[in-house]
């Protein structure tokens, strides 16, 4: 009876560990192009859950590049599920995002627009980090989303609620206090108080979200005046949901911030569509169990390969090499000098003693007697 009585309690942790570390993968296509698959309710009910190392494959096959070998056969299966079979038809751009503190969208927001009509499918977050290869940073412009606001003012708070169809009211007593209001799709108000440490933290992830947007934005178009212009993956992790899920706050203030959130990334990704001219695809991350610490599970790995003659001089001690080169660079100047030395005295000797009748360049003209 203990027996048994252990087994089901390890059959249940294990089934916790499993839940816990599972998420879903929304895979957001163009606008005005098609470069996903189309998945009927049918598919997605079938279909297997994805590695994080099969999504940064994703990632690569859509910026234009080879997936890694070390992808399996269900990998490359799993792929052919999201991806449109066509090498020459590529967005070469991709916005990606990882969200920590949620689980699957669609339940905190199931008419959300942007989600609803993605192609979804669930992650395995087992292995903590993966890796995005690709190749020479030449070819592939990486733009970070994460750096952090600093300084901000009230009018930037203003702009971003006006941005999301809202209002600022400050606080006629003290700056930076105000209400941020934003309506969402099903009527309600989000009311941020910028005076409330939680409200003003997960205000200022999100304004800092959409101004690295904004830079990423001005980032493309230099990029596209460009002669070659490269690969552009727009990365970021964002965890403001934490600060919400930290505190003791009522369950439907958390929805809403939530919401919020998912409203902001529908703004987020039509702006980059307009931007772009549709030339991008969305791929969202999102991890129900916020980590205590931000992290992010993708990371930009370059598999370009040095040069044989950077190879051949790392083989060395850097002392020695640095030796060996001056020894060789002296040695070229000096044999180069020397013998450029005995070619103009040679030149000048026989140019002095050549007979006037040989000259044929200086006295082609002249007629001698």
């Amino acid at each position: 009876m203990k027996i048994l009585y252990l087994l089901l309690i390890s059959s249940l942790l294990f089934s916790c560990s499993r839940a816990e570390s599972t998420g879903s993968v929304f895979f957001i296509d163009s606008s005005t192009h098609q470069f996903l698959r189309t998945q009927s309710s049918d598919d997605v009910s079938q279909s297997e859950s994805m590695l994080l190392p099969e999504v940064g494959a994703a990632v690569s096959v859509l910026l234009g590049f080879a997936p890694p070998i070390t992808l399996s056969a269900a990998g490359s299966s799993k792929l052919n599920e999201v991806l449109i079979p066509n090498p020459f038809d590529r967005p070469r751009a991709v916005f990606m995002l990882e969200v920590s503190g949620i689980d699957d969208p669609l339940v905190v927001d199931p008419k959300n627009a942007l989600f609803s009509k993605a192609l979804k499918s669930s992650v395995d977050l087992g292995l903590n980090e993966a890796d995005i290869q690709l190749p020479d940073e030449e070819e592939v412009s990486v733009i970070s989303l994460d750096e952090p606001l600093g300084d901000y003012t009230e009018e930037e708070i203003n702009d971003f609620g006006s941005w999301l169809g809202g209002s600022y009211v400050n606080d006629a007593t003290e700056t930076l206090h105000g209400v941020l209001t934003i309506p969402l799709a099903n009527g309600d108000n989000v009311n941020l108080h910028m005076s409330k440490k939680v409200h003003r933290e997960f205000a200022l992830k999100l304004l800092a979200l959409s101004h690295n947007i904004r830079k990423a934005i001005e980032i493309h178009e230099d990029l596209s005046q460009t002669l070659h212009r490269p690969a552009e993956l727009i990365m970021g992790y964002f965890d403001g949901i934490k600060a919400l899920q930290e505190h003791d706050y009522t369950v439907s203030f958390d929805k809403q911030g939530m919401r919020l959130l998912l409203a902001t990334l529908s703004k987020i990704f039509d702006s980059l569509q307009t931007a772009y001219e549709g030339q991008i695809v969305g791929v969202i991350v999102f991890k129900g169990v916020p980590q205590p610490e931000p992290k992010t599970s993708m990371n930009v790995v370059i598999t370009s390969r040095p040069s044989p003659r950077w190879l051949a001089e790392t083989k060395s001690s850097p002392n020695t090499t640095l030796a060996a080169q001056v020894l060789v660079r002296r040695t070229l100047a000096w044999v180069t000098g020397v013998v450029l030395l005995i070619a103009t005295l040679l030149g000048v000797y026989f140019l002095l003693n050549m007979p006037l009748t040989r000259d044929t360049l200086l006295y082609s003209n002249v007629k001698l007697d």
